[in-house]
């Protein structure tokens, strides 16, 4: 499952598109950004009954509510609500869009749901004794995004996501945007390494990895269950802070879904010999 690497992929595309006319590039300013966040917490039931099966969603989103430059505000929160609920809500003002995702969840829910509903409870009508489960009807989602980091000329915008649709198990991810600042855009890895850096890379991530779980090889990860579902790479989604650059491996990205999600972290001076100059992350090191 790639899904963390098609979602920045698809933002830096579209995003450029749109930003790249109004950017300054000798704009050296953070922005004096400040962060609020819109809370929603909605519970819905079938056909309106609070004794039929319900969803609940809950939204946390974070946006920039004030900054010296608005041009760099406004690119963020459009990059933010791209990142939270997908690219048609680009452009809107983030007092609406949580308010019109919710909405539009609500309405998908019932939609799909309660004709389902309705012919489950025929079928079981004839099965004397049979109730309808109200398990599988019953759904929820939950999207939270926050600053995890902002310093400088970065940003490090995090996004939380989980959802059930009454299967096996829930599902969720999390996502991150390293934004600089100056550039108006996410940092991807040739933004910060150098030359042929992924074989390398590699190896120091499998070398972390070994020791984090207390192993001497390749092989006993293996064993554990690590390179189950693909192979360990760098990847793309992955977040900047002052002790390193962490990759992120969602669950099903390297491993099953009951070893949870991994996380690598790479100090910067074992990446010396591999980091581009002159990057968003001399600033971090200093």
């Amino acid at each position: 499952m790639k899904r963390q690497t098609v979602i920045l992929m698809t933002l830096t595309l579209s995003m450029s598109g749109i930003f790249f006319s109004c950017h300054d590039k000798t704009d050296s300013r953070t922005g004096a950004l400040e962060i609020d966040s819109i809370q929603i917490n909605k519970t819905e039931h079938l056909f309106g009954d609070t004794a039929k099966p319900a969803c609940n969603i809950t939204i946390n989103y974070a946006y920039v509510a004030k900054s010296a430059d608005t041009t760099l505000s406004d690119t963020l929160n459009s990059y933010f609500a791209a990142a939270c609920f997908g690219d048609k809500y680009i452009g809107e003002n983030p007092d609406s869009i949580a308010a019109r995702y919710v909405k539009e969840y609500v309405k998908g829910y019932r939609d799909e749901q309660e004709s389902m509903y309705t012919e489950d409870l025929k079928d079981k009508a004839s099965e004397e004794g049979e109730l309808v489960s109200t398990g599988w009807y019953s759904y929820y989602k939950t999207i939270e995004s926050r600053v995890q980091f902002y310093q400088g000329d970065l940003m490090v915008y995090r996004v939380d996501y989980s959802e059930y649709t009454g299967g096996a198990h829930d599902t969720y991810s999390s996502t991150f945007l390293n934004m600089d600042l100056k550039l108006m855009r996410p940092l991807r890895l040739d933004d910060l390494f150098a030359g042929d850096y992924k074989d390398a890379l590699t190896n120091f991530i499998w070398t972390q990895l070994m020791a984090d779980n207390k192993v001497g090889s390749r092989k006993e990860l293996e064993d554990m269950g690590y390179a189950s579902m693909n192979d360990i790479t760098p990847s793309e989604n992955f977040y900047l802070d002052k002790k390193g650059i962490t990759f992120y491996y969602n669950v099903y990205d390297i491993a099953p879904f009951v070893m949870g999600p991994t996380q690598v972290t790479l100090p910067f001076a074992l990446l010396e010999q591999l980091l581009a100059e002159n990057t968003i992350i001399d600033q971090l090191k200093g």
